[in-house]
């Protein structure tokens, strides 16, 4: 017993390699047309969303956050893959077609793609091929309505959430908004439960049971809520607070309880969180996939709304809580977009890209530690007419504090400060030449690089 006791202490020892810690969880949420008003902590007092601006007390708020389009389908395609719309081709709020032409345009919006083809790869198909759990819960709009399953043309279910990355998919189809809040919401993804329930509700539901399955591994939760796009329906309580304080930050009741709604269920699913004891390693990401629309929300003090290049259309509220980076309750005035968000998720997995890989975000560590990082250029392109026909198709930039448009209709320009003039009423093109053809000529490299398709003159 001494010799093998001796032969034993005399070998090489053998200690069970450390576990290297996993990677945060990571729940993103997306709301539909959520305007950068339309939340208590950005100042609107007739709102009631105490939930998300907990949230905003325990993370990092963005004042200058935008998405990448003013219009749905491009920023979620751009969110999901980290790469913009004008590179994608998917520039439009599903399948463009005269239904958005004016009779009187002078130009011809160009084609554009709507449907997120398999060749993209997708934040959902990185993370799950590093481990992760991935779930998808609520609205896509980036696969198409034919029942053919697998056409690149037409789109289908061949093309929803679980076709991209992602185990499970409740909500994911090529809705632009439900038929109904209301079940049965007449969805193909989600079957009937309980007559009456709303939308808001029931994806929280199906998102917490679903974490509470897969909480052995690191997951990817994108709880993309429909809400608070139309059709304009709400639970009868939450409506009956808003009547009669209709008013400056509120046009519509119904529109008070879709947003109330839809922070009741971000509650819901914070507090899973917390109740599963992973709250101090799951990030946390709230945002919005464009702004407001105007017809239904009071986009004060940003101009416009959704479907235009105005502060109205593309400026979004953004939170971000990223447990032991974040300092609680911190504000941020950089100016970020969606693809960023997509670079701070990889960022968080420890995901490394190839370098022939292309990002057109960048992580936004930095900014949630409270460093400065040199201020960068954003880009956006909607060469379209939106459903309402009102706005004009352009390009625009926002360099440091000035934002230029560019009008593809007469090749004019719009240049703001947006640091004295966030309502952009004061056009100063005429004053500030000299800034606005660099803005311009980066502009125009800009939509070069990425290939944008822009109209044409109507024959």
């Amino acid at each position: 017993m001494i010799l093998s006791l001796l032969v034993l202490l005399s070998g090489p020892i053998c200690l069970p390699a450390a576990e290297s810690p996993s990677p945060p969880n990571v729940l993103l949420i997306m709301t539909d047309d959520m305007g950068w008003s339309d939340l208590h902590c950005q100042g609107n007092a007739k709102l009631h969303t105490p939930n998300i601006d907990a949230l905003a007390g325990q993370g990092v708020r963005f004042t200058d956050a935008y998405a990448a389009a003013p219009v749905c389908s491009p920023t979620r395609a751009a969110l999901i893959t980290g790469l913009a719309p004008a590179r994608l081709n998917i520039t439009q709020h599903g399948a463009d077609g005269p239904q958005f032409w004016p009779e009187d345009r002078a130009i011809q919006p160009p084609p554009a793609d709507h449907i997120l083809k398999h060749e993209t790869v997708t934040l959902a198909e990185r993370l799950h091929g590093v481990g992760y759990h991935t779930g998808f819960f609520g609205k896509w709009h980036l696969s198409g309505t034919s029942v053919r399953k697998n056409d690149p043309s037409t789109g289908g279910p061949g093309f929803y959430p679980d076709r991209h990355g992602f185990e499970i998919n409740i909500g994911g189809c090529g809705f632009g908004g439900p038929p109904t809040y209301f079940d049965p919401y007449r969805i193909p993804t989600i079957q009937p439960r309980k007559d009456g329930e709303y939308l808001t509700d029931r994806l929280a539901d199906e998102a917490i049971s679903w974490m509470r399955l897969s909480k052995d591994r690191p997951m990817f939760v994108c709880l993309w809520t429909y809400n608070p796009h139309y059709p304009f329906e709400a639970p009868r309580k939450l409506v009956q607070r808003y009547k009669g304080r209709e008013g400056r930050g509120l046009k519509n009741p119904v529109y008070g309880g879709q947003i109330e709604a839809t922070d009741r269920a971000v509650g819901r699913v914070l507090a899973e969180v917390d109740r599963l004891g992973i709250a101090d390693r799951t990030v946390v990401i709230f945002t919005s996939d464009n702004g407001g629309w105007a017809g239904a929300t009071d986009n004060h003090p940003l101009r416009s709304g959704k479907g235009d290049l105005y502060e109205g259309g593309i400026r979004v509220p953004l939170i971000i809580r990223w447990p032991g980076i974040t300092r609680p309750g911190s504000i941020v005035k950089t100016p970020v977009i969606s693809m960023d968000l997509t670079a701070t998720v990889l960022d968080v997995a420890g995901v490394k890209l190839a370098e022939a890989d292309i990002l057109d975000g960048r992580s936004l560590r930095p900014l949630l530690t409270g460093q400065q990082t040199k201020r960068r250029s954003l880009f956006f392109h909607y060469p379209h007419f939106a459903w309402h026909k009102s706005n004009r198709p352009g390009a625009a930039i926002r360099d440091g504090d000035h934002k230029l448009i560019l009008r593809f209709d007469d090749n004019s320009i719009e240049l703001y400060d947006l640091a004295r003039d966030i309502g952009e009423r004061n056009n100063l093109a005429k004053e500030k030449t000299v800034l606005g053809k660099v803005l311009r000529t980066r502009l125009d490299a800009w939509l070069a690089t990425t290939g944008a398709r822009r109209p044409t003159l109507r024959k």
